[in-house]
């Protein structure tokens, strides 16, 4: 694989925790000048000195602006719009519509406020990539899981559109669709299946490992690995794709 990133401008949203910060390490690792966004503030002041960081909402599209703007008249050659909410594990008919609102500004209307914050920017510089981090859920459904599986199915649909928008422009669009990913955000998604379930976390836990076809999670760095490869010149033909990184999911909500 070839590595050209050195001198780039990235800027990666929930970039100081979890995925979005080992994306984020892994970009500035490659020697692009890396610009971080997150929601919380001790996070953000725990970064590494080889990222910047802010505090922003990316529901908020004038906080996107504020943020975004001074970066991008300096220039910007790599959006990951990572930032994301779990939303409420709940039958439908219990979910609070000012829960599903939170859940599809920060998981679909967030992408969209930061890809239109940083286009122009891409288009003068002469190209660019996007790349979007949906979830098997946006491919499959998950029961119980409403708001989270709408914003992400419309992540796949924005990331079409803009590929296809942009493309002239040599700017490429796509969307990478992690399955269950080690960590503490896939942490609390098994424990509310669990109680949603009224099964064990164990029991939860090892029906997760076992809907997939290789029966494993996957590690953070395989996902940032493919983002890598997706913004540098060995993707430099691929757009318009949503690249699933989940060892074959089976089944997202199995019922035990």
């Amino acid at each position: 694989m070839t590595s050209d990133l050195d001198s780039r401008r990235a800027v990666v949203t929930g970039g100081a925790g979890g995925l979005g910060l080992v994306i984020a390490s892994s970009l500035a690792e490659a020697g692009v000048s890396t610009f971080v966004g997150d929601i919380d503030p001790s996070a953000v002041a725990a970064l590494p000195t080889n990222l910047t960081g802010c505090t922003v909402d990316v529901a908020d599209a004038d906080a996107v602006a504020a943020w975004l703007d001074p970066i991008a008249a300096e220039g910007i050659d790599i959006l990951v719009n990572n930032a994301g909410s779990a939303g409420p594990t709940a039958a439908v008919e219990y979910i609070d519509p000012g829960e599903w609102r939170r859940c599809l500004e920060v998981c679909l209307s967030g992408h969209f406020y930061c890809a239109r914050r940083v286009v122009p920017a891409m288009k003068q510089r002469g190209g660019g990539a996007i790349v979007n981090i949906t979830s098997t859920a946006g491919l499959m459904g998950m029961p119980n899981r409403t708001p989270y599986v709408a914003a992400k199915f419309g992540v796949i649909g924005l990331t079409k559109t803009l590929a296809m928008e942009l493309g002239r422009h040599n700017i490429r669009v796509n969307a990478i669709a992690p399955g269950s990913i080690t960590g503490d955000r896939m942490d609390r998604v098994i424990s509310a299946h669990a109680v949603a379930e009224g099964i064990t976390v164990e029991e939860a836990r090892s029906a997760y490992v076992q809907g997939t076809s290789m029966a494993t999670f996957v590690a953070p760095q395989e996902v940032a690995d493919l983002v890598l490869y997706l913004v540098g010149s060995s993707g430099r033909s691929i757009s318009g794709q949503v690249i699933s990184v989940d060892g074959n999911t089976e089944t997202l909500y199995p019922r035990l």
